[in-house]
């Protein structure tokens, strides 16, 4: 009977504390050493609430969320157990979030060319971003962006975006390489949602026209006939971005994995050009190696509408793939790129860091109404490896200053350096 009765008083007890951990609650919700961030601003963001179920799961994951945002530098929190229930203290870091930018670089003409910007990551205190931006590159070019993830709530946003470019582009022919004056000018919205920690989607249209106007050409013969030397084209264009992530920050050093799908459809507005479709996806992997050491890989993949046109989409660039290959060398309706790199902390002192890498740069294309197996084509290969070296500020968001020399080994190579502001990729 004795014993009965002690199994019985053991589930009862059970039963309680199971009870009590079921219906613990969230009593309190504090934010400290946000100075220029506003608490209700944070508070949106995650999804530990007042009188809401006591997670400490969540809590680690809304810890993640705020070190996501362009305003936090790093977070730590801590929890109290009050006679009401479970009291929350977010500690927060914070960053410098208005952030002047300036690129300075060459084209092929060797015409001196900059670019600068100002972005304020963090308007008002509520994790919007908004700024604008010009640049100089034989032609003058400007645009401006607004974003606010959680404009609605911590899980709908919207972003809009305009922009005037106009550049010098090469149109690659069978005999010789032409160049065009290029205009893009677009207006573009975008609504964007969370679905969860892990997975976002931006949906929106894009209204741009193009404008090609022939300046020159580089090779014997004229132009052909199918090649115009005026394009001028208004277009519409849908666009769905699909975004995993999970990856978490300590200040400049990264881990885990993200998949960036781009996909859009686009469309022209005099019914005469046909229609197109583009994707492509970004997979990165990062690991932290040791207490000074990042490795880091992308892998971008992408198809278009294989049309046989000189202005195919993806293009072989400096700034967007390989690194010391040249502005812009040539184009394709497909492409396979592998960056991977070592990034290993040499100095840090309080905010600054000096970091060094090694890269190696890799990448195949499909020519314009070619097939599959121009991936394979050695004609058709970038190999570059290389070294660079990285200024970081810890306290300014995306203060990352870049230098990378790479050095062709693959047919025809060239090398060069590569400048830029935040990490390659």
């Amino acid at each position: 009977m004795f014993l009965k009765k002690k199994v019985t008083v053991i589930f009862a007890l059970f039963f309680c504390l199971l009870a009590q951990s079921q219906t613990a609650l969230v009593s309190g919700v504090e934010f400290i050493g946000n100075k220029r961030t506003k608490s209700t601003a944070l508070k949106k963001v995650i999804h530990t609430k007042v009188n809401g179920k006591f997670d400490k799961q969540q809590i680690e994951l809304d810890k993640k969320r705020l070190i996501r945002l362009p305003a936090i530098a790093n977070v730590d929190y801590k929890i109290e157990k009050g006679t009401a229930g479970y009291n929350v203290f977010f500690t927060v870091e914070e960053n410098f979030t208005l952030i002047p930018g300036a690129n300075v670089y060459t084209t092929d003409e060797d015409e001196f060319a900059f670019r600068l910007s100002l972005f304020e990551f963090n308007l008002f205190g509520q994790n919007i971003t908004a700024g604008g931006w010009y640049q100089r590159d034989i032609y003058d070019s400007f645009g401006a962006s607004f974003k606010a993830p959680f404009l609605f709530s911590n899980k709908l946003g919207l972003a809009l975006n305009y922009s005037n470019l106009t550049t010098q582009e090469p149109v690659f022919l069978d005999n010789g390489t032409a160049q065009y004056k290029y205009n893009n000018t677009s207006y573009e919205v975008l609504g964007l949602y969370q679905f969860n920690f892990f997975n976002r989607i931006e949906l929106g249209v894009n209204f741009f026209n193009e404008d090609y106007l022939f300046k020159s050409k580089e090779g014997v013969g004229e132009l052909p006939d199918d090649v115009p030397t005026d394009f001028n084209v208004d277009k519409l264009l849908y666009k769905l971005v699909y975004e995993y992530n999970d990856l978490a920050f300590h200040f400049y050093f990264v881990s885990g994995f993200k998949s960036l799908l781009n996909f859009q459809y686009v469309r022209s507005s005099d019914g005469v050009l046909p229609s197109f479709i583009i994707g492509w996806n970004d997979f990165t992997y990062y690991k932290r190696i040791r207490e000074n050491g990042n490795w880091a890989t992308r892998l971008r993949m992408g198809l278009a509408t294989n049309s046989d046109s000189p202005f195919a989409p993806f293009a072989v660039d400096n700034n967007i793939n390989v690194r010391g290959v040249g502005n812009t060398i040539d184009r394709g309706t497909g492409v396979i790129v592998l960056n991977t790199e070592y990034r290993h902390t040499l100095y840090e002192k309080k905010s600054f860091v000096l970091q060094s890498n090694v890269f190696l740069d890799a990448g195949s294309w499909r020519n314009p109404q070619g097939d599959f197996s121009d991936f394979t084509d050695s004609d058709n290969f970038r190999i570059y490896p290389g070294a660079g070296i990285r200024f970081i500020h810890k306290k300014i968001f995306n203060a990352i200053f870049r230098i990378d020399y790479g050095y062709g080994i693959s047919k025809d190579a060239t090398s060069g350096f590569v400048f830029g502001i935040g990490q390659y990729f």
